[in-house]
């Protein structure tokens, strides 16, 4: 019949830490996941190979005039955009989006180019 305060107040406790462990292991789960998707994510986006991430939307006439090759580069595994890659007398390259019309004038100019070579 008599109430035991005490008694309240460890179950009132013993709620409290039963909530905030509960709390933490929910931070701890959701931290975990946040991490590895990360370091997927990271691994993911061409971690063994060289990809275009973005493309160059201008280059100067000079530039142009510079090129020597270019190669395509796919959607696949690692690579997320497709791409035209060109590479200049300095060994440098840029990436270019293959269906502007500029980078399709400027490759045609280039297959000329090595046509008229062989």
């Amino acid at each position: 019949m008599f109430d035991n305060p005490g008694r309240r107040t460890a179950t009132a406790l013993s709620a409290f830490y039963c909530s905030s462990l509960k709390q933490a292991m929910r931070f701890s789960f959701l931290f975990f996941l946040l991490l590895t998707a990360c370091l997927y994510l990271t691994m993911a986006q061409g971690a063994y190979e060289n990809c275009c991430l973005k493309y160059v939307k201008r280059v100067k006439s000079s530039t142009k005039r510079a090129v020597i090759s270019y190669w395509m580069q796919e959607t696949d595994g690692s690579c997320n955009i497709s791409a035209v890659i060109f590479q200049m007398k300095n060994r440098r390259a840029f990436c270019a989006n293959p269906e502007a019309m500029w980078v399709k004038h400027l490759i045609n100019v280039l297959d000329r180019r090595a046509k008229s070579t062989r």
